[in-house]
């Protein structure tokens, strides 16, 4: 089992749509194995992939959701026992849905990580909450976290226990100053988790089987521009996106590759561009059906059906260049 998180410091990006296209393309087209955590407190991804009835009832009902795997700690009960994961058939995978509530941990988590980086055992147990998930899904190929935009407590807790993530990028001077703000709490982080471990003789009490930090950079995908075909029939960005386009490889390589031991080129990090998809996303989020999987019963007429193909080769050569990079890095 591999886990990823799709993070990106800058909302807007299409984090949550590129994750549920993704993880339903391995699900359903690879023949994978997986399961999406939907750890962003607005429950994106849940909400996409579930109707409206259905997430008010485990709302109201307090079926399981992410908010279920923190609360026992919070209530210093430890670790949850178990997880209840639910189908999404339309998508082909388990989720543990999202929850408001979440975003009450972020004091818990941010409390309990001073005193995890001064080795205190309740500290890196609370912030190792993730992980000790992560232990409990070894039956899933892939473990998908979807998350928000913040470089907060739980955001952190996620990306200490992942093994890789990706990053979604829109072609904009901001994601590439959320890259340098990403790779700088990365790295302060993982030294400060280090320290935290080396002072603690307590390994077996924190129940998670490998505690340490092991994330590294998976690829990103470049996402909502503006294409234009070139007289050979290929997919180009116009020229104002091209600029900024051009200027990503380096500041990739600048703070994930470069002063890492990722075994990633610069070539290999791009996973893909997906252009503006107009309607599409909208008509996706209402039929809670993925994106290549929109039919005429879905709402797609005329030059949507070209739209609908384009983004299955699309999403395809990502899911291949995705699955390429887990070999590598493993």
């Amino acid at each position: 089992m591999k886990s990823i998180a799709v993070f990106n410091n800058k909302g807007g990006v299409g984090k949550t749509t590129l994750l549920c296209n993704l993880a339903a393309h391995l699900a359903l087209q690879r023949n994978k194995k997986v399961l999406v955590v939907d750890a962003d407190p607005q429950c994106n991804s849940t909400q996409t992939m579930f109707d409206d009835d259905t997430v008010d009832r485990i709302l109201r009902e307090e079926k399981f959701t992410v908010d279920t795997i923190i609360r026992p700690l919070a209530q210093g009960r430890g670790y949850s026992s178990a997880i209840q994961p639910r189908k999404s058939p339309a998508f082909g995978l388990d989720v543990i849905p999202g929850d408001p509530r979440l975003s009450l941990t972020e004091d818990l988590l941010s409390t309990d990580w001073v005193q995890a980086v001064s080795g205190a055992t309740r500290g890196l147990r609370t912030s190792f909450v993730f992980s000790n998930l992560l232990d409990k899904c070894s039956d899933y190929d892939y473990v998908f976290f979807d998350m928000g935009p913040s470089l907060g407590s739980i955001n952190r807790a996620v990306l200490l226990s992942a093994d890789h993530f990706i990053m979604p990028m829109s072609i904009d001077i901001f994601s590439l100053r959320a890259m340098d703000n990403i790779a700088i709490s990365v790295k302060k982080w993982s030294n400060q988790l280090t320290s935290g471990l080396a002072q603690n003789d307590e390994h077996d009490a924190l129940e998670v089987s490998d505690p340490r930090w092991r994330l590294t950079f998976a690829g990103y995908v470049t996402q909502q521009y503006t294409a234009k075909r070139d007289s050979s029939g290929t997919r180009r960005p116009v020229r104002a996106f091209e600029q900024i386009m051009d200027e990503i490889p380096q500041r990739i390589h600048r703070n994930f590759l470069g002063e890492s031991e990722s075994r990633l080129s610069n070539e290999q990090s791009n996973l893909g561009a997906i252009p503006t998809l107009h309607s599409l996303v909208p008509m996706s989020q209402s039929s809670r059906k993925p994106i290549f999987d929109l039919r005429a019963s879905d709402g797609v007429v005329g030059a949507h059906f070209q739209k609908v193909r384009e983004y299955e080769e699309v999403i395809s050569e990502i899911g291949s260049r995705f699955l390429s990079n887990m070999e590598t890095l493993a």
